[in-house]
This record gives C-alpha cells, structure tokens and sequence, in this order.
C-alpha cells in the first residue's frame, strides 16, 4: 500500500511495522532499528521480545498526536528485525545464566568454571555492539532520523557511538529506575547495567547525562555520580519530595531541561515508569514516574528548542505466555511519543 492510498482512520494494519505504517525506511524520515537482545539480564528476561511484541501492540495505536498532529506523514520506517540477533542472544544468555547462579552461590568470576562462558559473552556483546553501529551508521549517512528499540538496555552503545561520529556532543536524557553505571558487572563488559558507564568512558562527544527517576542503584554508581562533573541526578525520591513541597511537575520539568545541551539523546529504559505500566520489564522497582509525567517530560524538552537526535527504547518485556500485550501496550504509546518528540524537535 502506497501512503496516499493509507487510511489513518482505517483498521490498524498488521504488515511487521511499527504502528502498521506502510512506509518503507528507505522512504521515511524516521527510521526504527530493532535489537532483540537480552544476554547479560540479571533478573527476569524477556526483552529480546520486545521489539515483536510492540510492532504486534502498535497496529493498534490511534495515530493522533495532540503533541505533534500528522507527524507519521513525515514517515516513521521498519527496518526489519534481524533474527540472526535474537537467535544469538538466547544461546549466550544461557552461558550468562550460569555465571549468574555460580556467583549467586558464591562462587568467583576467577573459577575456571565461568571464565569461558564470560569471554564468550563478551565476544557476542562485541559482535553485536559493532552490528548496531555499522546499521545505525549506514542510516544516518542517509540524513535519517533513528531510535533503537530493544532488546535490553545494552542494546544501544554502538548506535551512541555512530550518533556522536556523525553529530558532535550533546547530552543523553536518561529516565530509568537504575543508574546503570556498574563497571563490567558479574563480569561482562557489555552488561545492561553497564550501558551508561560504557557510554561515559567510551563515547567522548557525550558531554552532560541527565539522570530521571532512577531510584535502585549501588554505592559505587552513587560516587560515580557524585565524582563524574557530567552527570546530573533527579533521582525519584528528590523528585517526589519536591512534589510533597508544593513544586509543580512543569517547575521540576523545567530544571531537568535547563541541564540539557541543546543536542539531546534520550534513553528511555521502560522501567522508569511506575511498575503497574510495565510489570514485566527484567528489573521493575517501585516507584517511578507516570506515563503522563514522562510525556510532559518528553514535551518540555521538544517546545525548548533542544533538537532530539536519537533515542532508545529499551527493556519492554511481553509476559512469558503472550497472552497479555499491557508491556508492549504501553512500549507501543512510549515509542510513538519518542517519535513524534523526534520529528517535532527536527523540524523540516
């Protein structure tokens, strides 16, 4: 189907596209890559169907935006999902599952038992970290504008790596429960609790990390936080203080963006939010943010005048059975938001 012949007030259409949309990437503005990848996991898995389970979710998404009307016209692209990825990820996740029981049991990353099964993990990690970025380079050569679904929140470093080769600095809004700031956890290099230290030790032209509701998080990252002069805390319980004493969420929303530079990248781990939107998700926490608290969030950062230059979504984990679609539910109305946020603040 051509997009003039599209009816977005028709019946969603269930084509393998996010939001059913009958564009192809090569003829959209916006372009989405999937990663389902979910290795290193440390609690409960799943996303590495995250990506299938939203493209299911979102073909039934009405596609009004009072944010930003008809900006799917503009084109929001599939690139398709390579299952070669996930296939990969479920054979290493079972040799991080066994490093995971061997050090819950007590035993040390030094035993000959897991130190294979680590190497292999982090040569997958490699493997995959260059993946993305060969595939999100090749896109934004293209002039296109990219988000990352995944998969686990590891799952964008090659992407962050290729957006500041091809972007400069800017500052990566960060809504999350966990600071995601651990060296090498349990191990691997490449852990999904790892994603923002890697990103800070490895990706020079990330000058500011504006921390949002992370809320689950060790001493260590705490004085990493602390020590490192480019990131920047609201964490949940400050915020949550500051609405007890009378500070309005627009008031808070204003000081997170005053933080930002004017080029934004935003990693939006689904487990920010209150649990009851996403209680599937590997590592849920009490606590969080709504889903209209992030929007407004989103929205102040677009009407600033800051520019989105790319985004993530990650850690969106469909129920074991599939019989219940509110994770992806929801993934689906987050990522559509991101989009629309992306478009918005790029204008033609």
């Amino acid at each position: 189907m051509d997009m003039k012949d599209f009816d977005p007030d028709g019946t969603g259409l269930d084509n393998g596209n996010y939001f059913g949309l009958p564009c192809t990437a090569e003829e959209s503005r916006l372009v989405l890559l999937s990663v389902p990848w979910d290795v290193t996991a440390s609690y409960g898995g799943g996303a590495a169907y995250g990506p299938d389970a939203i493209i299911g979710a979102s073909s039934q998404l009405d596609l009004y935006d009072g944010f930003y009307p008809g900006g799917w016209r503009e084109g929001i692209g599939t690139v398709g999902i390579e299952y070669s990825i996930q296939e990969r990820s479920a054979l290493l996740r079972s040799d991080a599952q066994k490093v995971m029981s061997h050090l819950e049991s007590g035993g040390s990353l030094g035993d000959d038992y897991v130190k294979r099964k680590i190497a292999r993990v982090n040569e997958g990690s490699r493997w995959l970290n260059d993946r993305v970025y060969e595939e999100a380079r090749g896109w934004l050569e293209q002039e296109k504008l990219v988000g990352l679904v995944g998969g686990d929140h590891s799952t964008p470093l090659g992407f962050v790596r290729a957006l500041a080769e091809r972007k400069g600095s800017f500052g990566i809004l960060h809504v999350d429960a966990h600071r995601d700031l651990r060296a090498g956890y349990e191990g691997f290099d490449y852990s999904h609790a790892s994603i923002m230290y890697n990103i800070l030790k490895e990706v020079s032209g990330v000058e500011r990390l504006v921390q949002v509701g992370v809320r689950d998080f060790c001493d260590g990252e705490q004085t990493l936080a602390e020590e490192d002069p480019r990131v920047v805390s609201f964490d949940d319980y400050l915020l949550a203080r500051g609405r007890f004493e009378g500070m309005t969420w627009r008031e808070q929303c204003a000081r997170i963006v005053e933080c930002l530079p004017r080029q934004v990248y935003v990693s939006f781990d689904i487990d920010g939010l209150s649990p009851d939107l996403c209680p599937h998700t590997g590592t849920p926490v009490a606590g969080g943010l709504s889903f209209h608290e992030a929007v407004y969030l989103l929205n102040a950062v677009a009407e600033s005048g800051c520019r989105i230059v790319g985004f993530d979504l990650c850690e969106v984990a469909p129920r074991a059975d599939h019989e219940d679609e509110w994770d992806a539910n929801v993934g689906a109305r987050v990522l559509y938001k991101l989009c629309n946020f992306m478009l918005k603040s790029n204008p033609k």
